[in-house]
């Protein structure tokens, strides 16, 4: 992906944004001095390389480099759209230029520009180090973007904000601090903001799983968004709680954990590395009954621990006849981020958040 994302045709094509805007801007230069160390480096690497790069050839002072910066802009993304569009991440090193340049002695231009970049593309990774040096005013400005009429503005205050961002720095917010934000941005029109704020929510439940539920019951209660957007939002919010089995969160998605179901648990033939698991489970109530089933592997790893992997199964209802579910789970020998281990193996069937069947298998090495 790195190669995909800054490369260098990309980085040429930054090089005559900024050489357009600036008649003083070496674009030959500034492409030489990128691509010579770009193809050594991973990929946040690349950004911050671009970024030092960028700056060095630009004006000290974040005032000096500011109106050159905007001039290099290319047109804001598409604002009829309202999903799937993040935009270019040639851009994302001129939100760690603004932060390296900005985040100390000029807060309040910086977040003027990183509310013009992230239109282009999000800057949900370069708000970061402000909001951990100025939380006060990037919340004051994040109160004026959560009423945006761009859905990217929206968007950055509730994805910059998240807790457990993917390759963002760790902010020092309390994990309720952003909430009277996600108050406002939980009735948005978007997918693109709404998905941003249930993702913010599962990041939370991983440690106040109870004030994403209290949350969640709030919105319902004050009916500012669609009833479909927000049982879309909520089973989002709470995939994290669901494979844990959290009760709470299965009755809030209509799932019963105390509900009499019974599974009988079968697994066919034999498993080996490259192959796969083949199983059956068979849901028995004397009454109807919606029923959330996942299945559990217990995976042997390197040095005797095993780890539990949750794998979503079906969503159904049992009808009080028998419901027979099968699955073919492969068993990629290969995999870049996960090894398999021969030997003993254990398999769970979980309905509504509640462990109903297990079985003992054998995992054998690939042929």
């Amino acid at each position: 992906m790195k190669d995909q994302l800054f490369n260098l045709e990309k980085t040429r094509y930054l090089a005559g944004l900024f050489a357009a805007a600036d008649s003083g801007f070496d674009a030959a230069e500034f492409e030489a001095r990128v691509m010579k160390r770009l193809p050594e480096l991973e990929l946040k690497a690349r950004i911050v390389w671009i970024a030092e790069v960028l700056g060095d050839m630009l004006p000290e002072s974040l005032p000096e480099i500011a109106p050159v910066l905007l001039r290099a802009l290319p047109e804001p993304l598409d604002p009829s759209k309202t999903d799937d569009d993040f935009g270019d991440f040639i851009f994302a090193p001129l939100g760690e230029l603004v932060a390296a340049k900005g985040t100390e002695a000029h807060p309040d231009l910086s977040l003027d520009l990183l509310g013009e970049i992230t239109k282009r593309f999000s800057m949900e990774w370069a708000i970061r180090p402000f909001l951990n040096r100025w939380p006060d005013l990037v919340l004051r400005r994040m109160e004026d973007w959560a009423q945006a009429d761009n859905y990217h503005l929206r968007r950055l205050v509730s994805e910059g904000t998240r807790p457990r961002l993917p390759w963002g720095e760790a902010v020092g917010l309390g994990l309720s601090d952003p909430l009277p934000l996600l108050d406002v941005l939980h009735a948005d029109g978007t997918r693109y903001v709404t998905r941003s704020v249930a993702n913010h929510l599962n990041d939370i439940s991983k440690k106040q799983p109870d004030l994403v539920l209290q949350r969640l019951e709030d919105w319902r209660a004050a009916d500012k968004q669609r009833q479909a957007e927000l049982d879309w939002m909520a089973a989002h919010a709470l995939r994290g709680l669901v494979k844990a089995g959290h009760p709470g969160a299965m009755r809030m998605l209509g799932y019963d954990p105390e509900a009499p179901v019974s599974a009988d648990l079968q697994i066919a033939g034999e498993a080996r590395i490259d192959g796969a698991l083949e199983f059956s489970v068979t849901l028995n109530a004397p009454e109807v009954r919606p029923v959330l089933v996942d299945y559990i592997i217990h995976f042997q790893r390197p040095g005797g621990k095993v780890s539990a992997k949750v794998h979503k199964l079906k969503q159904a209802v049992v009808t009080g006849k028998p419901l027979v579910l099968k699955k073919k789970h492969r068993l990629k020998g290969n995999a870049t981020t996960f090894r398999l281990v021969p030997g003993a193996h254990r398999i769970e069937v979980q309905v509504n958040g509640v462990v109903r069947a297990e079985a003992a298998f054998e995992l054998l090495a690939a042929e």
